[in-house]
């Protein structure tokens, strides 16, 4: 026996499956507690969104200097149609003092101060964020809308600003990881039903990965408190449903060729074993193209996004191993009854060689060019919706999928106040020279008014109002044109921050990211590929089919998103994020589907190959991505437009792979180019593989 064939035995060995369950045990029993610690250590600051080196960063940390504590001010409107009256006025100061009272508001509370039209007032109350972002946020802004709202007489009243905002963030993301667990966990058992027709199989994947999901959190948890690695909300979500959707869709390729191998062996351990020898490195590859491309996200400057890399990459990596040991040694356990009422027997034959999958490969063989000419083609008319791709931010309203408070709030301060009311600059610069830099701001097109500075340590703060909505266009350009101006005065090292440069930083920080992240991404998985598959054509050919599957994908999302959901744009790590989790997943089928091709075509040549290997995978690489798509899906039920969005391309993307790409616009293309499809190795030679093996023939016209 060979070395790999022993290492594939040992998770399913009479004697050793039993250790290594009883590692596992040990291991979750060991683990558990901790993994109900991760949202505890979550951190959602800003600055763990933000880019590191970006100057709206830079300000939050130098801001310190003045107020030692996070802040973020929420801003309580007041708003009467018919004119604001005396009595509205007392109501609104007795309410400022009670807010000075909330727990978490620090610093004075500014107001009420009336708008110009003598319709609505504002009061402004600073909020300490503390050390768990928008968590301290949500019951303080409770509390502000609470008692706005008790005494209003008539008047409405809405709480806005940061504060606003970052409350509703949290409505929005709390029991993310609860919800998103129980929508997936639904989703999975379904579908694992319907896949495997049996009422126990389905048990032994969604526990193996429920476990590898537990120890994931866990080490995650254990890595945030000890290490630094950062954890937010959006990493932590992503991970239960990658987790899940990944590792079952191990498990479902596993399973398929572990029953595959039952018909040929008597013994079940055998069999196992076996199966492990042949799919193993499949499910390696295809993790392994997975965690080099989270890996990737390590280079990003947006710390959110550099911080989901090896959050996600931890998890697919236990997933892995989970997948490769411990539900080995559950199958083997159990025996061949868990496959009830359909048992694999000793001896019977091999249903997906005559099954659904065969016939759809007999008919592409027909017209191998003309069918992968034409689906190339339809895939390229689906990417017409990328013209309308809007990946440049979403607007305040637009990042929610419903209308909270704070959106309302925001635009009736707009209504009646400078549009940056209650979102202003923050301008650090040296003490001496902050008159100067405080003049060159307030001479600046688009802002409407400045604070006197305060300075302290030999450093100077003040606030700038904007005439324009924070979240918009021209206060992004009025922002630039603010820190070319102080920038421009000498000595001063003024720096230029608040909520509009943190939109505009995090933007560019995305632009770059994109530029760097996919072509590495692209050239990892084609480095991945041509190890596995032992040759150039085809990696260069499966990277391109799933580049125009993404591209395809991103242009139906698109048009949904602008026809039928009516999104106001993408998020601008939307692109990103879609061809991240698209590429390293999606070429997973690409995967699961070649290595079996190539494997039936060192024995049959690769036209008979390509339909050997359609038929064995075709069955369990569709179910894979229907629950995968799935569990992406899920996202699309957070009242979050970024996760909505992501979800519904990714699934989309998935199908797309599953049902489109891979079934025909891959094989159709492996039986067209035949044996160029592996050069440069010795399967590209001619005669060095029989074209077919004895009783086995090619269609009639495969030469079409």
């Amino acid at each position: 026996m060979s070395p790999t064939r022993k290492l594939a035995a040992l998770p399913c060995g009479r004697r050793s499956k039993w250790v290594v369950l009883a590692l596992w045990l040990v291991l979750l029993v060991a683990l558990g507690p901790l993994a109900g610690k991760l949202m505890g250590a979550e951190d959602n600051q800003a600055s763990s969104w933000l880019p590191g080196n970006a100057e709206s960063t830079q300000v939050l940390d130098e801001q310190r200097t003045f107020q030692p504590v996070d802040t973020a001010q929420a801003v309580v409107v007041y708003q009467r149609a018919g004119g604001i009256t005396p009595a509205d006025r007392a109501e609104a100061t007795s309410e400022a003092v009670e807010f000075a009272a909330v727990p978490h508001v620090v610093g004075p509370v500014v107001g009420p101060v009336a708008s110009a039209d003598g319709q609505a007032m504002q009061t402004i109350v600073p909020i300490d964020i503390g050390t768990n972002g928008w968590n301290d946020l949500k019951p303080a802004v409770e509390q502000l809308r609470r008692t706005a709202a008790a005494d209003s007489n008539g008047m409405t009243t809405h709480v806005t600003g940061p504060g606003g905002v970052g409350a509703d963030q949290a409505a929005a993301f709390a029991g993310i990881d609860s919800s998103l667990l129980a929508a997936t966990v639904s989703v999975v058992i379904i579908l694992l039903l319907l896949t495997y027709r049996s009422p126990v199989l389905w048990v032994l994947p969604l526990v193996t990965a429920a476990g590898a999901l537990t120890v994931s959190e866990a080490l995650i948890y254990l890595l945030a408190k000890h290490a630094g690695l950062t954890v937010n909300a959006q990493s932590a979500g992503i991970l239960i449903v990658l987790v899940l959707g990944a590792g079952t869709d191990y498990a479902l390729l596993l399973t398929a060729r572990y029953r595959e191998e039952l018909r040929r062996h008597q013994d079940r351990h055998e069999a196992m074993a076996f199966a492990l020898h042949r799919a193993g490195p499949a499910i390696l590859a295809s993790s392994a193209t997975v965690i080099a491309s989270m890996l990737c996200l390590l280079i990003a400057e947006m710390n959110s996004t550099s911080g989901l890399g090896p959050v996600c990459a931890i998890g697919v990596l236990i997933a892995l191993l989970a997948m490769l040991t411990l539900l080995p040694a559950l199958l083997v356990i159990v025996g061949r009854w868990v496959f009830w009422p359909v048992r694999p027997a000793y001896g019977t034959p091999e249903p997906t060689r005559t099954g659904r999958w065969a016939h759809i490969g007999t008919w592409i063989g027909r017209r191998p060019r003309k069918v992968w000419v034409g689906t190339a083609l339809a895939l390229a008319a689906c990417c017409v919706g990328l013209v309308s791709l809007d990946a440049n931010g979403l607007s305040t309203a637009g990042t929610f999928t419903g209308k909270p408070d704070s959106v309302v709030g925001q635009q009736v301060l707009s209504q009646h106040f400078p549009g940056g009311t209650g979102a202003p600059l923050t301008i650090i610069s040296t003490g001496t020279g902050a008159p100067a830099v405080q003049e060159a701001a307030l001479t600046t097109a688009g802002v409407a008014a400045a604070t006197p500075p305060v300075v302290h340590g030999g450093q100077a703060l003040f606030q700038a109002t904007l005439t324009d909505p924070p979240d918009s266009g021209a206060a992004k350009s009025t922002v630039d044109r603010v820190r070319a101006a102080v920038h421009a005065v000498p000595g001063a090292d003024a720096k230029v921050g608040g909520s509009t440069a943190v939109i505009l930083d995090a933007g560019r920080a995305a632009g770059n990211d994109n530029r760097a992240i996919i072509p590495l991404v692209l050239g990892v998985v084609l480095l991945i590929l041509a190890v596995l598959l032992r040759a150039v054509t085809a990696p260069l050919v499966l990277i391109a089919t799933v580049v125009l599957s993404y591209a395809a994908a991103l242009g139906i999302s698109v048009f949904f998103f602008e026809h039928v959901f009516h999104f106001q744009g993408q998020d601008n790590a939307f692109p990103l994020f879609v061809f991240v989790f698209l590429v390293a997943l999606g070429i997973d089928y690409n995967i699961f589907l070649m290595t079996r091709v190539r494997e039936e075509s060192a024995q049959h040549g690769t036209r008979q190959g390509a339909l050997n290997g359609l038929s064995a995978t075709g069955g369990v690489i569709t179910s894979a991505g229907l629950i995968l798509a799935s569990t992406f899906a899920v996202l699309g039920t957070l009242p979050v437009v970024g996760f909505a969005e992501i979800g519904f391309a990714v699934a989309l993307g998935v199908l797309l792979d599953t049902l489109v790409v891979r079934s025909v616009l891959v094989t159709a293309l492996t039986m067209d180019l035949d044996r160029h499809m592996w050069w440069p190795s010795l399967l590209s030679r001619p005669g060095a593989v029989a074209r077919a093996a004895p009783g086995v023939q090619e269609p009639a016209d495969a030469q079409d």
